[in-house]
């Protein structure tokens, strides 16, 4: 490993980006683009990418339009390798272990995009170090870790950006949110939130972990599980099955499923939207029914040879407004679906429709009704780009950004309680001022796990 050396230069000055002033913002809103490129290297962020996949290469690019991308840090070498032809020209750091990367002072941001059971102990390590942070979601993959991360947060005063782009998405999103602000649909009184169905699998056989992947650190504080992979035997069918890259979410150990998955960006949307309407989003109950492909006692599988998390799913949220429920569905268009006493709109990340929509054309917004969503945050690029652009923004002004922990853990508990109803089979009861599941001594416990030895996070 090459020695790293202290940069100098005042990188903390970076960008100032322009605030849209009220009058600025329209319907449909025209987006001011990142300036990024008009700093001058001494002005730049430099940051680490930990855990290069999917996620990791798909949100880095957007980053570099911000900041400078140094360092990568991943487990398993093929990815590092790819990862630094295709991000940095083949010319950043390399690290199999992420506490080497926060050990440098030269490092402002990282980006953690690993799989989800690594987000809580890397996240509040990198915070504990002084790093600001944009953290795929889900954020935890407990309960009681979202509690750890969040005083953390509070202690360190870190910039944490939850990677819920939906937040940043304005022509989508973001208008149906000011839609139901400004009264257009009238008291929220039901909210149908589609997710898709969760993956399914044949039986998966144990095999030779690749010599590239070190499997005990890619597990880190899950179980030890013994490798599982193969590819699907029909012709001319690119498919694999795996208990590790990028099928980790298909597993209890590592994941939620799709109530984590989907569920962490419209589910998120759903609850703002009751928000919006000025009606309590405080949840109180989940109850439902699921389907899984494997036997399940005291909430956990039995089965370790398939995936395992709920394929299907019809779920019901009830809160403390007690006007409004919420029905999250596998079996439905992918979206979310608000109804109100005045009518109704559907969006997703293709379309926004519903009557209240097409009447803006001779009834417009407001000009600030966006602005207002956005908590009057400046409003630059869309969707990715303009997440990041927040993200930057509250790191020069030491605010909280657009998705920040606090917000995102009382919708992703909901999340959460999703998937111990699926999992126990019964209602679950939620006291959102203790943050206790009640009157359940098995689903409380399950609101956090055991860490294996040597990978314990100490908040």
């Amino acid at each position: 490993m090459k020695s790293v050396k202290r940069a100098t230069g005042n990188r903390r000055q970076f960008l100032t980006y322009a605030s849209a002033s009220a009058a600025a913002v329209t319907v449909p809103y025209t987006f001011t683009a990142p300036r990024a490129s008009a700093q001058s290297k001494s002005e730049r962020l430099r940051f680490a990418l930990i855990g290069v996949g999917g996620n990791g290469t798909r949100t880095a690019p957007v980053g570099k339009e911000f900041a400078d991308l140094v360092a990568l840090c991943d487990v398993d070498s093929s990815h590092l390798s790819y990862g630094n032809d295709l991000l940095c020209d083949g010319k950043a750091e390399l690290y199999s272990d992420y506490r080497e990367v926060l050990a440098r002072d030269d490092i402002d941001v990282v980006q953690i995009s690993t799989p989800d059971h690594w987000h809580t102990k890397i996240l509040i390590e990198a915070m504990r170090a002084g790093k600001d942070a944009y953290c795929e979601k889900p954020l935890t993959l407990t309960i009681d870790e979202g509690k750890l991360i969040r005083k953390a947060q509070k202690e360190t005063g870190r910039v944490v950006q939850v990677g819920t782009q939906q937040r940043s998405s304005f022509n989508l999103f973001n208008k149906a949110l000011a839609v139901i602000a400004d009264g257009r649909l009238g008291k929220l009184k039901r909210i149908t939130v589609g997710i898709d169905a969760g993956g399914w699998s044949p039986e998966i056989p144990v095999a030779e972990i690749p010599k590239e992947l070190d499997w005990d650190r890619w597990l880190g504080p899950t179980p030890v599980m013994e490798y599982r992979y193969m590819a699907d035997p029909k012709p001319g069918v690119d498919r694999k099955y795996t208990n590790g890259h990028t099928h980790f979410r298909w597993w209890y150990e590592h994941s939620g499923g799709k109530l984590t998955d989907w569920g962490a960006h419209h589910i998120d949307i759903a609850m703002l939207g009751i928000a919006a309407a000025g009606q309590n989003n405080d949840p109180i109950s989940v109850g439902g029914t699921a389907q899984h492909d494997v036997d399940f006692k005291d909430g956990m599988p039995v089965q370790h040879n398939r995936y395992n998390t709920a394929r299907a799913f019809d779920l019901n949220v009830a809160f403390a407004d007690g006007d409004v429920t919420m029905n999250v569905r596998h079996d439905v268009d992918n979206g979310i679906l608000f109804e109100g006493e005045r009518g109704r709109i559907f969006v997703n990340r293709g379309k926004l429709v519903g009557a209240p929509i097409e009447e803006l054309a001779a009834d417009p917004l407001p000009e600030d009704a966006i602005a207002k969503v956005y908590r009057g945050m400046p409003i630059v690029g869309n969707d990715r780009p303009a997440h990041w652009a927040n993200f930057v923004h509250s790191i020069e002004h030491r605010t909280l950004p657009i998705s920040d922990v606090h917000s995102h853990m009382k919708m992703l508990n909901v999340c959460h309680l999703a998937g111990i109803c699926c999992r126990l089979g019964r209602t679950i009861h939620w006291d959102q001022s203790t943050e206790m599941i009640t009157g359940d001594d098995l689903a409380a416990s399950m609101m956090s796990r055991p860490y294996r030895e040597g990978y314990e996070i100490e908040a």
